[in-house]
């Protein structure tokens, strides 16, 4: 099986294009044998289809001075492995000529574009799984689109009312019960149906994706010391360890309400196939520690595969030439993965 991977590079002015080309340059290392960039591409053959605007490719690869075919993508095709230097494409137009390092409004409506066009495919099987570069949520809104993620927007187009946010980086696997809210919000989302429902995703996507037989999750608190039996909060006491104890008579293995200073340390990470965070920047400033640049944002509760780059639109290096793929070329090995697990 090769599998059919969408490739959305995301916001035209940041890094994503540039990552899109240099992504396809490691296949033409690849072809090439050199093996001074960690032998070319590490996921193994996928036919990798970039839903983007053309020129914007290709004028990216020229100011990279790398070469660049594009192949335009034949859905009624079998999928055949991409070939090195090149993508699939599949159009789509710039309202306007992107600029590196320059937002610019009004090409917001092409970002989504991208999205659904990539997503929708996902739905009806044209793809087997979807990799997302960064996106500037900023610009898009500013341009009048509400749009607080890529996990949300996704959850909308499948009509699924509750997904899941995990970072993985190696064997670390942090997944947020809250996503993209203001800290003084958090307390308020965080409700035992709210907690039963993204356990119950986390626990079937590292059973059934993962091929994980029986899933350890380690639970953070939300408060300091996981409230400190309640002298530092309530939380833990009257919402989280219900709904852990109700998870727990189903067989599911839970452990916590623990602080999350203690359950982020070996001994206890050890202990656990994945870890869920209260919020945000609860879980995942541990996360990129240990891995940015290679860790891997993947979407759980969707009817597809979704996994994403683990960093920003960097603005500040776009145009360049100093961005790192490592980030993409993890997110594209972790999709190709799942697509291989899911139709063993």
């Amino acid at each position: 099986m090769i599998p059919r991977i969408a490739l959305t590079p995301g916001e035209p002015g940041g890094i994503g294009p540039e990552l899109a080309v240099k992504l396809a340059s490691l296949g033409h290392e690849r072809g090439n044998n050199n093996h001074a960039a960690g032998n070319g591409l590490a996921h193994g053959p996928a036919q990798v289809v970039a839903i983007a605007d053309p020129e914007l490719l290709r004028t990216t690869a020229a100011q990279l001075g790398l070469p660049l075919r594009l192949i335009p993508f034949d859905p009624a095709q079998p999928p055949g492995e991409t070939p090195p230097a090149s993508l699939h494409v599949h159009p789509i137009s710039l309202a306007q000529p992107a600029v590196a390092g320059r937002l610019n409004p009004a090409n917001a409506g092409y970002v989504l574009e991208t999205l659904r066009f990539a997503a929708q495919g996902c739905l009806n099987r044209t793809f087997d799984a979807l990799v997302t570069g960064p996106v500037h949520k900023g610009i898009i809104n500013d341009a009048g689109f509400p749009f607080s993620g890529h996990t949300e927007l996704f959850a909308e187009i499948a009509g699924i009312e509750r997904v899941v946010m995990m970072l993985a980086a190696g064997e670390l696997r942090v997944a947020l019960a809250t996503t993209h809210l203001p800290l003084k919000e958090v307390s308020d989302a965080i409700t035992a149906e709210l907690l039963e429902q993204v356990i119950t995703i986390l626990h079937r996507s590292l059973r059934d994706q993962f091929r994980i037989p029986n899933p350890r999750i380690g639970v953070c608190g939300l408060n300091p010391h996981a409230g400190e039996g309640g002298h530092l909060g309530r939380e833990e006491i009257e919402v989280i360890e219900p709904a852990l104890d109700k998870l727990r008579a189903l067989g599911l293995r839970l452990l916590g309400p623990l602080p999350a200073d203690t359950l982020f340390t070996p001994p206890q990470l050890a202990r656990c196939d994945a870890v869920l965070a209260m919020y945000h920047d609860q879980g995942l400033p541990v996360l990129k520690f240990k891995g940015f640049g290679h860790a891997v944002n993947i979407t759980l509760g969707l009817p597809f595969i979704r996994t994403s780059v683990d960093h920003g639109t960097a603005l500040n290096i776009a145009g360049h030439n100093e961005a790192d793929c490592g980030s993409l070329r993890a997110a594209l090995a972790q999709a190709v993965q799942m697509a291989k697990l899911r139709n063993l």
